[in-house]
């Protein structure tokens, strides 16, 4: 690692840096066409009465160059909380430098420190860089489980 970034918590003040970063991750995840957030929404989630995630900014000199997103999960298996890691992203002109992995380690001491059972995400089939990097840190792949959703006019039909 050549150099560190520094992780913390983001606050209200930070939701256009989040804005930006989260479209920053849209496109490069070629879905921009789906990204339809907006600060009022990050707003609510993340600081609103009902917190449902929470995001943790990279910064590098004082600059936002990547962020992660949580939330928490409980399995009834394990009878303890779980943490879903939704994004990890660092800004492309910043990748290579070992930043990803400092969030990475930083997600995972969360998990610690909270007491998870585990700690899951996904990542696209095409993304091999991404596979790499979790795998490389001990992670498997789930390959007898799919992952289903409802939402849009599915969601509000169902």
């Amino acid at each position: 690692m050549s150099s560190s970034i520094t992780i913390r918590p983001a606050l209200q003040s930070d939701l256009p840096e989040i804005l930006r970063l989260v479209r920053g991750l849209a496109r490069f995840e070629k879905l921009e066409d789906q990204f339809v957030a907006t600060t009022d929404d990050f707003e609510k989630a993340l600081f609103g009465k009902t917190r449902s995630a929470e995001i943790w900014l990279g910064e590098r000199d004082g600059t936002a160059i990547g962020y992660v997103t949580l939330f928490q999960t409980f399995s009834t298996f394990l009878g303890k909380p779980g943490l879903y890691l939704e994004d990890l992203y660092i800004e492309e002109e910043h990748r290579g430098q070992g930043f990803g992995s400092q969030l990475f380690e930083h997600v995972v001491k969360l998990a610690q420190e909270r007491g998870c059972g585990r700690l899951e995400w996904s990542a696209l089939d095409w993304n091999e860089r991404a596979i790499t990097f979790y795998k490389a840190r001990g992670a498997r792949m789930l390959d007898d489980w799919r992952l289903f959703r409802l939402d849009g006019a599915a969601l509000a039909k169902s």
